[in-house]
């Protein structure tokens, strides 16, 4: 086994949960994911403030930071599961390719599918499998690699292992990757490390996060997920590309987030990385 060189990013959801109790800006965001010790970051369509349709102005605050963008994520109030709303789903989407392709390497992840309204699951199933399908399709003729990070957040359609198997048999593995996130994988999951090998190749990066045993999210390494199973199996995957991606959602967190993530830093060197 080839293993692939890992590189450590940092997610931005760890400021965007405060709401409104976070009253900074993306230039705050890169100098406390600098300073934590990253080289990469994620960040949100909610976050990138200032700097949304400026990717030149980004890439110049990025570098000044020593940062690399190792994906842009953006979700939609459609939950990507109206029909009615395909074409503005599509229009972000290519938004958002569009900012992505000024960085090289850089993937435009998309948020979980949602129930938002009534009617069968079925039929949501069809309509973000169709939206992520388009979505690639856009991402492929910019030469931006397209991925979804399902979720276990309330009214996700993209919870356990069930869900998972569906829409990855509606998705077009040659346009839609996959961003596995461990700690909402554990809460949907009785057999995390059996879901990641099955689908491995459709991994781009992974998303790193822990719970403990009650679903109850944890600082990284105090929880249950077994963080180098998870790295053991990325490497298998041919398209991972080596980019773990912090993200941190514990109370820990919600009071300290610089220093949290500061913290879950030095952790993932215990691990090589």
């Amino acid at each position: 086994m080839t293993q692939t060189k890992l590189k450590v990013g940092c997610q931005t959801f760890t400021w965007e949960m405060l709401g409104k109790a976070w009253t900074g800006g993306p230039d705050d965001l890169l100098k406390a994911i600098a300073d934590g010790g990253y080289a990469g970051i994620e960040i949100t369509d909610t976050m990138i403030g200032r700097y949304a349709g400026r990717p030149s102005e980004f890439a110049a605050a990025l570098k000044s930071s020593g940062l690399t963008l190792v994906s842009f994520a953006f979700g939609s109030k459609s939950g990507f599961t109206l029909k009615e709303e395909i074409g503005a789903d599509l229009e972000a989407a290519q938004r958002w390719i569009d900012f992505a392709s000024a960085f090289p390497g850089a993937l435009v992840s998309m948020g979980s599918a949602t129930v938002v309204s009534e009617g069968p699951r079925d039929d949501k199933f069809a309509i973000a499998a169709e939206v992520y399908n388009k979505a690639g399709e856009l991402g492929r003729k910019a030469s931006v690699q397209v991925a979804v990070h399902p979720s276990s957040h309330h009214n996700t359609l993209l919870f356990d292992r069930t869900d998972y198997d569906k829409i990855f048999a509606l998705l077009d593995p040659e346009l839609v990757g996959w961003v596995p996130d461990t700690g909402h994988m554990l809460r949907g999951h009785k057999d995390m490390a059996d879901t990641l090998s099955t689908y491995r190749d459709r991994i781009r990066y992974i998303h790193l996060k822990d719970v403990d045993a009650n679903g109850t999210w944890a600082m990284l390494g105090e929880g249950v997920c077994d963080t180098q199973a998870v790295i053991e199996i990325a490497n298998t995957a041919a398209r991972f590309n080596g980019w773990l991606v912090l993200e941190e959602e514990s109370e820990t967190a919600a009071a300290d987030p610089a220093g949290a993530v500061k913290t879950n830093r030095q952790t993932m060197r215990g691990y090589g990385a």
